[in-house]
């Protein structure tokens, strides 16, 4: 799923169902901007995932990769963003 913010692949490891884990990936390359803008971009996206981990499936692998447009969005935006992505994901994946 992607849109002009973020790139959201989503996996289900099933071989690698320890427990209820859940296992989450960023990518932000040097488009985005310099260390400190990245950096603020994935704390954002590690918050949400933080606060959303119980309604991810247990054995879910995600890849999040911060597009340049991540940038213009508060924390709160990120966690829509990425809410609507998820439920968007799992809707096409069912």
């Amino acid at each position: 799923m992607a849109t002009r913010h973020f790139v959201l692949l989503l996996a289900r490891d099933e071989g690698r169902m320890e427990g209820q884990r859940r296992r989450l990936g960023i990518t932000t390359s040097r488009k985005v901007g310099n260390a400190v803008v990245r950096n603020r971009v994935k704390r954002r996206v590690r918050e949400w995932f933080r606060r959303s981990r119980s309604s991810i499936a247990a054995g879910s692998e995600l890849l999040v990769i911060a597009r340049p447009a991540a940038t213009d969005l508060a924390t709160r935006e990120v966690g829509a963003v990425l809410d609507e992505m998820l439920h968007t994901t799992r809707r096409g994946n069912a």
